[in-house]
């Protein structure tokens, strides 16, 4: 028998062997200072590319009055108790109502956090006879929620429709015997790579199988589609939608998420949902602010203007220069740079120390080996002198990739 501590300290995961080296700096990082387009990094001002912050809501001066008053009047003990028992508010209900209707569905249910909602609400959807069909680049709470079901669960590549397609031949025979449901589970914007789901696709499949689609739109809620109501309008499926996830983590620059759905489907959620039926309800100043949000983020398109402005600048500019930014068809802005997992670390070090830039770093096994990611996220607080700075930037460090002066770790101990 082994001693749980002891394997522990033998085995610190894909990410904690680093620990030591990277706490601090590369993982753990403090920013500090207003949320914007530059804060204190290790006591420097840094231009940062690092934050879901799309449009530039976290500082907005309606929303910092709308959230200081609220928590001077509410505290953040208000309501006390889960929803279901004591918690409930009617800003709570006039916040799930405002968003219904902004996303052309019936009926929603707010979540204390995007991630915990997710697993929950896969959990409390399906049972051992459904059959879950997914993308293959499906985010990681949607994993984890799968992990959940004890029913069959079918993967596809990565927006592949035509194997979508014969892993719902497979799930139709399955439900046959079983008497179950299928649930085909995908993101409006996948947050890594930046593109869409193919939404349309996966639409115009329930003509000829008989599913239903539950979307994660976490990086599309307020940045795709006419009036910012996601990847659905942007597509213009939203009614094929029957399963929508929000967050506020990104567009509202908040704490807490929610799913819109029809009223029967809510409802079910509202009393089987483990996650929402046993914590504590959102308190009353993030209602409030997200309702404040929400405001904004329907009466001033303006924001989400500016923010296609600095992403379609950043993009075509990063294009322009020879970068290979993959597909993305949203802000969520990849750069691929081929290198080490060495290299990529004294990278990001030249970046932040010599250029006070701040971006995140992706690498193995996130991407292949020999692949580095740089991932921006162009905000409507972000400037076209942020952009242009930036690309040339990202020149010189290229450049110094290639000629092989990011291949020693000695700048790496240098600096730490």
């Amino acid at each position: 028998m082994v001693d749980i501590f002891e394997k522990i300290s033998k085995s610190r995961g894909p990410l904690g062997m680093y620990a030591k080296v990277a706490h601090g700096y590369f993982t753990f990082p403090k920013l500090e200072g207003d949320i914007s387009n530059k804060m204190i990094f290790r006591g420097k001002e840094r231009l940062i590319w690092s934050l879901n912050n799309y449009l530039g809501l976290a500082n907005h001066p309606e929303v910092r009055k709308a959230d200081a008053d609220a928590a001077a009047e509410y505290g953040f003990a208000l309501p006390m108790g889960a929803r279901m028992m004591s918690g409930n508010s009617n800003p709570h209900e006039q916040l799930e109502k405002e968003l219904s209707d902004f996303m052309s569905k019936e009926d929603t249910i707010l979540l204390n956090f995007g991630y915990q909602g997710m697993v929950s609400a896969i959990d409390s959807l399906v049972d051992r006879h459904d059959v879950i069909v997914y993308d293959s680049e499906a985010h990681a709470c949607i994993i984890d929620g799968l992990r959940l079901h004890i029913g069959k669960r079918f993967v596809y590549p990565h927006n592949d429709i035509t194997n979508l397609e014969k892993q719902l031949e497979r799930a139709t025979k399955l439900v046959a015997d079983t008497n179950g449901g299928i649930l085909v589970i995908t993101e409006g914007v996948f947050g890594m790579s930046g593109d869409m789901g193919k939404l349309k696709e996966v639409v115009a499949l329930k003509n000829k199988f008989n599913f239903r689609l539950f979307v994660d739109d976490a990086h599309g809620f307020g940045t795709m589609g006419k009036t910012g109501a996601g990847t659905g309008e942007e597509q213009g499926v939203q009614d094929g939608i029957d399963i929508y996830f929000g967050t506020f983590a990104k567009s509202m620059a908040l704490i807490g998420a929610f799913i819109s759905s029809n009223e029967q489907i809510v409802e079910f959620l509202r009393y089987n949902m483990r996650s929402q039926i046993f914590a504590k309800a959102l308190p009353m100043p993030l209602v409030i602010g997200a309702i404040k949000r929400l405001e904004l983020l329907r009466t001033q398109p303006s924001l989400k203007d500016k923010l296609w402005e600095i992403t379609n600048a950043l993009q075509s500019g990063l294009k322009n220069a020879g970068f290979e930014i993959g597909n993305t068809q949203s802000p969520v802005t990849p750069v691929y740079l081929n290198g080490t997992i060495p290299e990529a670390t004294n990278l990001i070090l030249d970046l932040r120390e010599n250029y006070d830039i701040f971006c995140s770093m992706v690498v193995y096994p996130v991407v292949p080996k020999g692949v580095i990611m740089l991932r921006l996220i162009p905000t409507a607080v972000h400037t076209l002198e942020n952009v242009n700075y930036t690309i040339n930037s990202f020149k010189d460090v290229q450049k110094n990739l290639k000629a092989g002066k990011y291949a020693s770790d000695k700048i790496v101990t240098s600096l730490l």
